[in-house]
């Protein structure tokens, strides 16, 4: 186990000796360290040897001219520089707020970004302004649209994050496919098997192997198979990632510039870097803030009280598994993966910093 503020202190670390300004560091730090105090193990500190890769490949500027290239009083569209994603979309976020807070709402198309971490952090921005806060982004070609045995999509997550009254907000966060790459990327580390409907190998038959996606397989829609309503992931997964692609100007589909190792960047780009998209809505702007939140209240009691199935103790209202895992993870800390571990290891010899050492 380690604690999670001496992960957060060795990432902040790494990002400073890759040459990110202090301040950028510790925004970049606490995105991924609050996936893994969350339970999100896939996008939190295992997620490092990645960013430090594609900073290596030139991929990555640690000090970027980040720009506004275009806006009306409720929109914009950002260029990111090729900075780090965890430190342009909370910027877009920013502004984002900004806008709703004098138009009523405000949306902001990011292009020229990286990976930006978990969607849900973005999205909870907005919840401290009485906003509700929207975030998706593009990703890594991984994804084969429902009949497709060619890799077209990404993850392409959606985070909304809603505020409540005496209740804790709730939060949805989730990939349009059956589960995030990231996922299968652990099941390889523990050498285990996948469920099937997760991916299909390049055949397009179902795989439950982890490598799946490394041997020119691909992950699936949502849903898994198209009896199970694939064709409504591939939608979704379709929604995001022309809101943050098509919108903005940066790469889509099969062009986006993965994250992955495995993959070289395309060499016929049609934008600039991955896209983004972020939106907040003011509550009052519909209704007072106050009462909105009092009956998100009511709505959310009423679900946690709904009878439940057999054997399960209560139902879950989005959001509860990651505070669950947080309050836990706080206490007793993070645990690691022997080959996150290592790569953590071989990051702290690379820049000459300390190893990091475990709870005792």
């Amino acid at each position: 186990m380690f604690h999670h503020q001496v992960l957060r202190e060795f990432t902040v670390k790494v990002f400073v000796a890759m040459g990110c300004s202090t301040a950028d560091a510790e925004l970049a730090a606490t995105i991924l360290i609050d996936a893994d105090l969350k339970g999100i193990d896939s996008h939190g500190i295992a997620r490092l040897k990645g960013y430090v890769r594609l900073w290596e490949q030139d991929r990555i500027l640690t000090k970027p001219e980040i720009t506004v290239v275009h806006e009306t009083p409720s929109t914009a569209v950002l260029d990111g520089g090729s900075g780090l994603g965890l430190v342009v979309a909370p910027k877009a976020m920013e502004i984002a707020i900004e806008k709703a807070r004098n138009a009523g709402t405000g949306w902001v198309s990011v292009r020229n970004s990286n990976h930006y971490g978990i969607a849900g952090y973005h999205a909870m921005m907005a919840l401290e302004h009485d906003m509700i806060g929207i975030s998706m982004t593009n990703a890594s070609p991984l994804v084969a649209p429902t009949f497709s045995a060619e890799r077209l999509l990404g993850t392409n997550p959606i985070a909304v994050a809603i505020p409540a009254l005496e209740q804790p907000p709730f939060v949805a966060d989730f990939a349009t496919t059956t589960v995030a790459n990231g996922k299968l990327e652990v099941m390889k580390r523990r050498a285990a098997p996948i469920p099937e409907g997760w991916a299909q190998d390049q055949n397009g038959q179902p795989s439950t192997k982890a490598t799946s996606i490394e041997e020119g397989g691909a992950l699936l829609p949502l849903g898994g198979s198209r009896t199970l309503g694939s064709h409504k992931g591939y939608c979704l997964g379709s929604i995001v990632d022309i809101f943050s692609g098509v919108f903005s100007g940066a790469n889509y589909g099969p062009w986006v510039p993965p994250f992955v190792s495995f993959l070289e960047p395309p060499s016929d780009p049609v934008g600039k870097g991955i896209g983004h998209f972020l939106g907040a809505i003011r509550v009052d702007a519909f209704r007072p803030a106050q009462e909105f939140k009092s009956h998100m209240d009511q709505w959310i009691n009423r679900f946690r009280g709904s009878k439940t199935i057999e054997g399960e103790s209560e139902v879950l209202i989005p959001g509860d598994p990651e505070r669950a895992s947080k309050a836990i993870r706080e206490q007793e800390g993070i645990p690691l993966l022997k080959a996150v571990v290592e790569d953590l290891t071989s990051i702290a010899q690379k820049f000459k910093l300390d190893p990091l050492t475990t709870i005792k």
